[in-house]
């Protein structure tokens, strides 16, 4: 999924890189995640924070797999009943 659309970076993208031991700052570094808009910061940290800090990750790969942010989760772009999407 895709969490910064303005440098179009991945949920995957980042917890790759947090998996190899970088930081939030290095992370954004190199992926520019969260330097134009701003609008994706809180969900690119905690995607680092649940690959650094111990979550449960509900996936079958836990590589490639992260869990959607709450603020993701909790977005009118995502109805989380069926009569919301009619």
């Amino acid at each position: 999924m895709i969490v910064c659309v303005c440098r179009r970076v991945s949920d995957r993208d980042i917890a790759r890189h947090a998996r190899a031991g970088m930081s939030f700052d290095d992370i954004q570094f190199e992926l520019g995640v969260a330097t134009q808009c701003g609008q994706c910061e809180c969900s690119a940290r905690e995607v680092v924070a649940q690959c650094c800090g111990g979550h449960a990750v509900a996936a079958l790969h836990q590589e490639t797999a992260v869990q959607l942010a709450p603020a993701i989760r909790e977005s009118k772009a995502w109805p989380t009943s069926p009569s919301a999407s009619a």
